[in-house]
């Protein structure tokens, strides 16, 4: 069964302290932390050949596909996540190498409208190892429709962030019905 790993939304928007949520008070619990998680683990994934996936949540310029609970939430005079934009791009740290896939999106669960499932397919992956942000609402989005696509999901906890009331309870769910959750060293030493 190949494995990929799955790199949720991990853009200047939401993960640099300049990025339009950040600089706005909005601020994801152990961001640092969760980002040197990621770098190990794209370091180690990378080393064992796996293939990585990123994608990006973003807008066009008028924000036409933003829904309006997604807009209501958003600092829009930050201008956050344009296609194309700094905001948008995943973080340097993180930075895709040109063997990867990245994958945009405008919807919390990156299989919706998306040719995710299309490129897993074409490289025979079955089996995601995701990490990202936010646990609770992409990440899991995303988990959850993995799973009933018959993907064997796995979920990175300590790769993955969002506020404490929503992150502990995500993971929760999430392993008991859709994925099998751990530490990212746990989990692909189990699949390799």
């Amino acid at each position: 069964m190949t494995t990929a790993v799955l790199v949720i939304d991990m853009q200047n928007g939401f993960c640099h302290p300049k990025g339009s949520l950040p600089s706005h008070h909005i601020v994801l619990p152990r961001i640092n932390e969760v980002v040197a998680q990621n770098v190990a683990l794209l370091e180690e994934a990378r080393s064992v050949g796996l293939p990585i996936v990123y994608t990006r949540h973003v807008f066009r310029p008028d924000y036409v596909e933003a829904q309006p609970r997604v807009r209501a939430r958003l600092p829009m005079d930050a201008r956050p996540l344009v296609r194309g934009s700094w905001d948008a791009e995943i973080i340097d740290e993180l930075a895709p190498r040109p063997a990867d896939h990245v994958i945009d999106k405008s919807r919390f669960d990156a299989f919706l409208y998306t040719e995710l499932e299309t490129v897993l397919r074409g490289m025979q992956v079955r089996r995601l190892l995701v990490s990202g942000i936010l646990t609770s609402v992409c990440v899991e989005s995303t988990v959850r429709s993995g799973q009933q696509r018959d993907f064997d999901m796995l979920v990175a906890a300590d790769c993955c962030s969002a506020p404490e009331r929503f992150h502990a309870p995500a993971l929760e769910v999430m392993a008991e019905v859709f994925a099998e959750v751990g530490q990212w060293r746990a989990l692909l030493k189990n699949v390799l």
